[in-house]
């Protein structure tokens, strides 16, 4: 098979789908590699690392696209990439489709085989491949969100550690997943007071036993949410339900009664965000300010740490690469359920429970 890597084009977005070793191991299970010059560049990988691997460099993405049997991303295709979708290109990328009709229809339309990272699944219930973001996310989402406190950035100037005869700041974590436990572990480690929020009582015990009792966790209703927005200084936006859309927990009418410059990191915006007020922004224009609350809502937050992330999820992806490559899509999912899982669009059908409920759309089914 033909495997090809583009430069993703996203703002800011300087990871790159695979690593020269990720190359070379597809090099060895026979197939072909072409990448787009300077798609790894800025996560430490120049095009002479690809080339020693075996890769092929094509000057453009046009080319890559056109070659390419599937192709390889990090992020989701953007609208000026929609003309490069074709029938029987395999995708395999982050899709966030939950959050994205006009792209779902796209690639629907354009009968592509689009296997979503996010959404492969194993039998335990957990996500191989959001795991790796979701812990660069939840540590990232207290780093820019101690930033976005600070006043000369639009916040209200507290510091989460405090200091001898001051109070520290106080983090209210919504979701107890990985990159909930990831943010609490940074926020712990700052010496912030922290507040967990989940539905799951099983999640809440863990890390009440791991902290000893140094953290507050509290089950998941709308008067316990409504009473720790209001004393927050820095909320964490961590819930994911698989495939489908973020539960809009804060409302617009909590930012109201929220501390003026408290700031709201919503992780979860790529699944459309926990807030009413949240919607998507970019590194290079990262906050905006709703009734004196600051909303950071970066879409592809660990795009700021290319080479930490880059490594991070190409570790996850390559397995599940060279099967799909090895195998052809369809063999791959019949012999993998946890893969089958990934596959969002077949053949102009829609595969994905979670984004057929999010659309109210038809619900197809993989020929397995």
């Amino acid at each position: 098979m033909i495997i090809g890597i583009p430069r993703e084009i996203k703002s800011n977005e300087a990871r790159v789908a695979m690593t020269p070793e990720g190359v070379k191991a597809a090099r060895i299970h026979g197939h072909e590699v072409i990448v787009e010059t300077s798609a790894g560049a800025l996560s430490g990988f120049p095009d002479s690392d690809y080339e020693i691997a075996g890769a092929k460099i094509l000057g453009s993405a046009d080319e890559v696209w056109g070659e390419a049997e599937m192709v390889v991303k990090v992020k989701e295709p953007l609208p000026e990439e929609f003309d490069r979708l074709r029938e029987g290109l395999v995708l395999f990328t982050y899709l966030h489709l939950a959050a994205a009709r006009e792209l779902t229809e796209e690639l629907m339309k354009r009968h592509v085989t689009a296997v979503s990272y996010e959404t492969i699944e194993l039998e335990d219930g957990s996500l191989p491949l959001l795991i790796p973001m979701s812990e660069v996310a939840g540590r990232l989402s207290v780093q820019v969100g101690t930033w976005a406190l600070e006043a000369p950035n639009g916040g209200r100037g507290v510091l989460l550690s405090g200091v001898s005869g001051v109070a520290p700041g106080r983090v209210l974590v919504l979701g107890a997943g990985t990159a909930g436990k990831n943010a609490i572990r940074i926020a712990m480690g700052m010496g912030a007071r922290v507040v967990v929020i989940d539905i799951d009582p099983v999640k809440l015990r863990y890390l009440d036993d791991i902290y000893h009792g140094r953290l507050t966790t509290l089950i998941g209703n709308a008067a316990n949410i409504e009473q720790e927005l209001e004393q927050a200084d820095m909320v964490i936006g961590a819930v994911l339900l698989a495939g489908a859309k973020a539960p809009r927990l804060i409302k617009r009418g909590h930012l109201e009664r929220m501390k003026k410059g408290a700031v709201i990191v919503d992780v979860s915006i790529d699944q459309g965000g926990i807030a009413e007020t949240s919607k998507p922004t970019t590194h290079a224009d990262p906050v905006y300010v709703v009734d004196g609350v600051v909303h950071y809502c970066v879409a592809n937050m660990p795009g700021a740490v290319p080479v930490t992330s880059t490594a991070a999820l190409t570790n996850a992806t390559l397995p599940y690469i060279l099967e799909l490559a090895d195998l052809a899509p369809l063999e791959a999912a019949r012999r993998s359920p946890a893969l089958a899982k990934g596959f969002n669009t077949y053949d102009g059908a829609l595969t994905c429970e979670g984004v057929a409920d999010a659309f109210s759309l038809p619900l197809g089914r993989l020929p397995l």
